[in-house]
């Protein structure tokens, strides 16, 4: 399995929707574009179009990656993934898989932080542990480090192998001496309180879904009346 940019995107997605937003998953195509484009919980950040999804989505069914079903009642079709049944994911392995689509290659700290709202982690050693399953049966692997980075890394391989651009995007805690020396300060949000920043991210998050969700409910409200 080697998946492009946007499918990766959009599986990462539907993963994270899955879990956040039980009530509105799956997800229709202008609620998946949307969570695609997110600012917030995405790097990089991307521009897609609803053409650009659907044309991804479709791909993505013929892999047998992504369901098309459309609601008793409703006139608009939307979208699930099936990565869970497809590669036999536990929870924590799913929640792991989707912060590594969403977010590129992360350290075990990150990799907790950014999977709370998706899976139960108790401790550091069990975000290892289901990077070590994950790395066993070829799902994850680990960055080499690069000068300047004090922790390791670890990356999904469902793209294949990552590429020398991905690698080298360096996580908001590693060489905070450099940055302080680039900008003459210590960044706040990458040298204080991790869970702070993710909250913040949480808030944009919520509020973007709720925009999407609108859309979504005001499309078909359209499509009803025929307007």
């Amino acid at each position: 399995m080697e998946l492009d940019a946007i499918p990766l995107r959009i599986l990462g997605s539907l993963i994270e929707k899955e879990a956040t937003t039980p009530d509105a998953y799956p997800l229709s195509l202008n609620a998946l574009t949307a969570a695609c484009n997110q600012l917030s919980n995405r790097e990089p950040v991307m521009q897609l179009s609803e053409i650009e999804v659907r044309n991804a989505v479709n791909a993505l069914r013929q892999e047998g990656l992504v369901r098309a079903i459309q609601p008793a009642g409703s006139k608009v079709m939307k979208f699930q993934h099936l990565l869970t049944d497809k590669l036999n994911l536990d929870d924590r392995e799913r929640a792991v898989l989707g912060v590594l689509m969403l977010r590129g290659p992360q350290t075990l700290g990150e990799i907790r932080a950014r999977t709370a709202r998706l899976a139960d982690f108790a401790s550091p050693e069990d975000v290892d542990g289901t990077l070590n399953a994950l790395s066993g049966r070829g799902l994850a692997t680990e960055v080499p480090r690069r000068p300047g980075q004090k922790e390791s890394r670890y990356a999904h391989l469902l793209g294949g192998e990552p590429s020398a651009e991905s690698a080298a995007v360096t996580s908001p805690g590693d060489d905070r001496s450099a940055s302080a020396h680039h900008t003459g300060t210590t960044n706040a949000s990458s040298a204080g309180d991790p869970d702070r920043v993710v909250a913040l991210e949480e808030s944009v998050d919520a509020l973007r879904r709720d925009l999407a969700e609108l859309r979504s409910r005001f499309e078909e409200l359209e499509r009803q009346l025929g307007v």
